[in-house]
């Protein structure tokens, strides 16, 4: 009997183990279906909780996709930071390798998050739409403080949209990557790199 209790402690996730586990499920299951036919149920049964248990952490489904597409936006903006005072030609191939791995690694929360564009909750867009944003915004500070890119950036109205559009771009690269392509990750790599430059070069 001591020796079963024991078990079922260490087994106990503390809170921040649990609530991970669960967003993990979601990840999940939201890259594999549409929102609208994930089921929190099945959530909680994945993930052997009780549904009441699930609603303890996230009130509402909507609360749990946001979540799940809040913690996806954290990982790929760490993924992403830019190193200050170094040339954004050196660390583009770099960055885009520590990304790509990240893409491989967690393909499910990747296309979790980009999921979340064809949510029909606005909330859930809204939450989307505002990572979008916080990535373009630090693509365009890296660029902005760069020797090389800063200056003619400032000269170029349409700096935002090119980096908007790039940032579309590789969405669709990596979704297609993650599909079955052919394409090595070092080529679906240099493919991205030579796009923004293109996109952004003075």
């Amino acid at each position: 009997m001591a020796a079963n209790q024991g078990e079922r402690t260490r087994r106990r996730l503390s809170t921040g183990e649990r609530r991970e586990q669960l967003l993990a499920v979601g990840a999940r299951l939201f890259s594999e279906s549409p929102y609208d036919d994930v089921w929190i149920e099945r959530v909680a049964e994945i993930a052997g909780v009780s549904r009441g248990l699930l609603y303890h952490y996230f009130p509402t489904k909507r609360d749990f996709f946001a979540a799940v597409v809040e913690r996806e936006s954290a990982r790929m903006l760490r993924m992403t930071e830019a190193v200050p005072g170094i040339p954004v030609r050196e660390q583009l191939s770099a960055g885009l390798d520590t990304f790509l791995e990240y893409v491989e690694a967690h393909a499910h929360g990747y296309r979790a998050f980009h999921r979340a564009d064809a949510a029909g909750d606005r909330t859930v867009r809204k939450v989307y739409q505002r990572a979008l944003a916080a990535q373009e915004r630090q693509i365009l500070a890296a660029m902005a403080a760069d020797p090389e890119f800063g200056p003619a950036l400032e000269q170029r109205p349409d700096a935002r949209l090119a980096v908007r559009g790039w940032l579309a771009f590789t969405t669709a690269v990596c979704l297609e990557w993650l599909r079955g392509s052919d394409l090595s990750r070092e080529q679906v790599r240099d493919l991205c790199a030579r796009a923004l430059l293109g996109a952004v070069s003075p």
